[in-house]
């Protein structure tokens, strides 16, 4: 995928922090807040000590998940390699069917592009107003529950490990992380708590690096970006399913 970068304008740097705010926040419950951990959680260097792991799906590898919306493909990469729980969450959810059906609720690209952000199980219920779209997590029908995962984000160097429950700001590791946010990259969507994404995700329509090491990118679109450009608000993702690496899965 050939990226070309463009010079963000610092004043243009602000405004789209201030989009960030009200586009990729997913809006957490008082639940999710409760239930995230806090910022000052100890930071954990491997996936066997990062927060809720053990009940959590992993990819051990990459895998190809393909989207159909508006009667096209979009195929994404996902990287269980630098990301095993986002990208292990994320395609357990598309394995399960939760994203079939679901709408695109949140679609930003004035004043320049910025993401479209879609995944809230809540846009398939009739029964749910649309001004309650983005408020929604994935429920666990065993437990009946919302399932959060842990911010995850894994900085570049060979012998640099994931950093989990933090920014990488708040981890004072002052490297960028391997999964930038590229035109095309995949990333989940979370509330103001780091341990608080759930199925939300969005599409980064342009570079956004100054999402890096705040969000957690699972993988890239290789396939069908031009139709990611033509999605509009509400539109919905007619299927979900892995194409290839469903082996590289693993569930609890």
């Amino acid at each position: 995928m050939n990226v070309i970068k463009p010079i963000l304008k610092p004043l243009f740097s602000v405004g789209l922090f201030l989009v960030l705010a009200i586009a990729l926040i997913s809006c957490a419950t008082q639940e999710a807040a409760e239930t995230a951990s806090a910022t000052s959680t100890p930071q954990s260097t491997s996936i066997v000590n990062a927060p809720m792991a053990s009940s959590l799906p992993r990819l051990d590898g990459t895998a190809t998940v393909e989207l159909i919306v508006n009667g096209s493909p979009i195929r994404i990469e996902v990287d269980g390699t630098n990301a095993p729980i986002t990208a292990g969450n994320f395609v357990d959810l598309v394995q399960k069917g939760v994203y079939d059906g679901t709408a695109f609720h949140r679609v930003v690209r004035d004043p320049e592009p910025f993401v479209v952000q879609g995944g809230d199980p809540q846009t398939k219920d009739p029964n749910v107003p649309p001004q309650m779209y983005g408020t929604g997590s994935y429920v666990d029908p065993e437990t009946g529950l919302p399932r959060y995962i842990p911010l995850e984000i894994k900085p570049q160097g060979s012998n640099s490990e994931i950093v989990y429950s933090r920014t990488l700001e708040d981890a004072k590791v002052d490297r960028p992380p391997v999964l930038m946010h590229q035109r095309g990259a995949v990333a989940m969507a979370r509330s103001q708590m780091p341990d608080s994404a759930s199925s939300q995700f969005y599409f980064a329509l342009s570079d956004l690096g100054f999402l890096d090491g705040n969000y957690a990118v699972l993988g890239y679109v290789t396939e069908g970006m031009e139709v990611v450009d033509a999605i509009q608000q509400g539109d919905r993702i007619e299927s979900a399913r892995v194409i290839s690496g469903l082996e590289n899965l693993k569930t609890p």
